[in-house]
């Protein structure tokens, strides 16, 4: 997985609050860090840091590998097509995993890679993929969803990677689900328009999010859903959404509303 460049936020970063550091590239590793730790990149990773982005010895760079926190590194080129970065010092410690269970049926390649980094962006620690009456991708690339997740984590200075899960069928998802965590589910047969009173009340709590299909739930699993006491519906307004867009609509309303906005 590449590094990936990132635009500078609006203001100053403020160190002292954690911030993520934008002006430095990050860069994911699978390796132990600590002070002096050396990473031997890989061919990709090598080839975008000298030859795309034209890095030079010493040029200095972020590394994280969603266990030991972020750490400053030096890039030691070894020719062109080889690299090692050794870990300096610790910029940010590695913070507790989100705690948010995202739920989502499969979609169509493009639409599901766009959802899957917009959720771990907006703070999911967790990908379930659930396959329901009306999915369309019963078949799903894993390795792809992790690639993206991983991506996303990257760009936007996650830490924590969200822990990817295989498929489970519909009724297998809410008979391992745990009570004690509100499930909330976009329902667009719901009676109101407004979803703020219904979250209001969650927060504090674990929370789910559950997004259904591009042909939505069926009857049979919107009267399941309604009739589970863990199990919360809301709507997302009068508008017909597609599937990835209700995906970012509703996983902005919970956590500003119940979550940790």
């Amino acid at each position: 997985m590449r590094a990936l460049a990132l635009d500078a936020p609006v203001g100053p970063v403020h160190r002292s609050a954690m911030r993520a550091n934008y002006r430095l590239q990050r860069l994911f590793v699978d390796t132990p860090l600590f002070v002096g730790a050396t990473v031997e990149t890989d061919r990709a990773q090598a080839n975008y840091l000298l030859n795309v982005l034209r890095m030079k010895e010493g040029a200095e760079l972020l590394v994280f590998n969603g266990r030991d926190g972020e750490w400053r590194a030096l890039l030691e080129p070894n020719g062109k097509r080889a690299a090692t970065l050794r870990a300096t010092t610790l910029e940010r410690p590695q913070p507790d995993a989100a705690d948010l269970v995202y739920a989502f049926a499969p979609l169509k390649t493009g639409r599901l890679d766009y959802m899957v980094q917009k959720a771990v962006e907006m703070g999911a620690g967790v990908l379930q993929p659930v396959i329901t009456q009306n999915t369309q991708q019963p078949r799903l690339n894993m390795a792809k969803v992790q690639a993206n997740a991983l991506e996303a984590a990257e760009q936007c200075g996650v830490l924590a990677l969200p822990d990817c899960r295989d498929p489970v069928r519909f009724e297998a998802f809410l008979e391992g689900w745990d009570t004690d965590r509100a499930l909330i589910f976009c329902d667009e047969d719901h009676e109101t328009d407004n979803p703020l009173e219904k979250l209001k009340p969650l927060r504090g709590r674990p929370l789910g999010l559950l997004i259904g299909p591009e042909g939505g739930f069926s009857d049979a699993e919107r009267a399941r859903l309604r009739s589970l006491p863990f199990v919360t519906a809301i709507p997302l307004g009068p508008r017909i959404l597609r599937a990835d867009t209700a995906a970012v609509a509703a996983l902005a309303v919970v956590q500003a509303t119940a979550g940790d906005w």
